[in-house]
């Protein structure tokens, strides 16, 4: 079986030292923000060069990104329809509405084309996704938002050590949120996510949120989240960290092998020039999506669908009033999307397994 994730695998890789760092956590007793934690947040500080806060998960570090930013309710927040839900759920649950617009089909990234259309008196910031790993098209969004002086939070949640002309995503707007959900490029053993910024009044009300609106036990200045990284997690993340980019560059040359013998049998994912994408998915497109996922079930090997309805035609956000039609580009790849295994333990014989299968479809 060709699997889209096994963690096993990884674990085995570097059990000794994750067997060690949380036994450690475990002898310490200090289960919560124990100094692994504050070990944690230097260490992604100084990766991504922005004041680092972990939180519960990559949802919350939404959430909270946005009521740092001061986001709130009757503002308009523009994002893509054409991610996960929690892209936009945020956006609702802190009483703001989510402005769709659609996406570039070459890079499945928010079109800054599109942009400039729908910014109303209402708009207080632009949300892109570095979808799949690959960075939106941010000297076109940083343009836009500061002629119209507006916030940029970026959903760096699949995309954690990808680049934009020598920047890494996560560090390019005044905020972004990190996830940390296994699956993810720096993949807890659990849920866990992280919230950047560099301005010291965001910085202070991300540390509050996450925490009861407190800086003092006790005493609550704001309403606030309980949202911290378990210690456990850090542990396990700061060992992971210390070979990331290695994970990296070990799955970039596994999508290296697709790239290579998949050309011109179904369509590609692209990487800009001056960009560096980390795969968090190998997506494709193909026509007979289901057909396909069929036929590489039967030869014991697993994909998925990221994402099978945009977020405009979920019930979920019906009360937005958009239709089918509203998103073009969003829409229609919807329908041909495809992810194909890919995980930085994963063998190269099992990629070539996958793309002969494919050929002979």
């Amino acid at each position: 079986m060709v699997k889209l994730a096994d963690f096993n695998k990884e674990y085995n890789e570097l059990k000794s030292e994750i067997d060690r760092e949380i036994l450690k956590v475990l002898e310490s007793g200090s289960y919560i923000m124990g100094e692994q934690v504050v070990q944690l947040e230097t260490n992604l500080s100084n990766y991504l060069d922005a004041r680092a806060f972990t939180v519960a998960s990559g949802t919350d570090a939404l959430l909270i990104a946005l009521r740092a930013a001061g986001i709130d309710s009757g503002d308009e927040v523009i994002t893509t329809p054409f991610t996960f839900v929690a892209t936009a759920s945020t956006i609702t649950l802190v009483g703001a509405k989510p402005v769709f617009v659609d996406i570039d089909e070459s890079t499945f990234n928010i079109n800054p084309k599109l942009i400039e259309e729908k910014i109303t008196e209402k708009t207080k910031a632009i949300l892109p996704v570095h979808l799949f790993g690959h960075s939106a098209d941010m000297d076109e969004i940083v343009k836009i938002a500061k002629k119209y002086n507006l916030l940029i939070i970026e959903d760096n949640a699949q995309a954690f050590g990808s680049l934009y002309k020598g920047k890494k995503t996560g560090s390019i707007g005044d905020i972004s949120a990190l996830s940390f959900f296994p699956t993810k490029n720096l993949g807890a053993y659990g849920d866990a996510g992280a919230v950047f910024a560099k301005d010291e009044t965001i910085c202070e009300r991300i540390n509050m949120l996450r925490s009861h609106g407190s800086r003092k036990k006790y005493l609550h200045e704001i309403i606030g989240y309980n949202s911290r990284c378990d210690t456990i997690q850090a542990a396990i993340l700061n060992v992971k960290l210390k070979y990331f980019e290695d994970f990296i560059e070990r799955k970039r040359k596994l999508a290296a092998i697709y790239l290579k013998e998949l050309k011109g049998i179904v369509s590609l994912p692209i990487e800009k020039e001056d960009c560096r994408h980390t795969y968090h998915q190998f997506t494709i497109r193909v026509e007979k999506r289901d057909e396909l996922i069929k036929h590489l079930s039967t030869n014991d090997i697993q994909s998925a669908v990221h994402y099978p309805l945009p977020l405009h035609l979920q019930k979920a956000f019906g009360y937005l009033g958009y239709k089918e039609g509203s998103f073009p580009v969003a829409e229609k790849v919807s329908k041909e999307v495809l992810s194909l295994p890919i995980f930085h333990t994963l063998n190269p014989e099992d990629i070539y397994k996958v793309c002969q299968v494919i050929k002979n479809r």
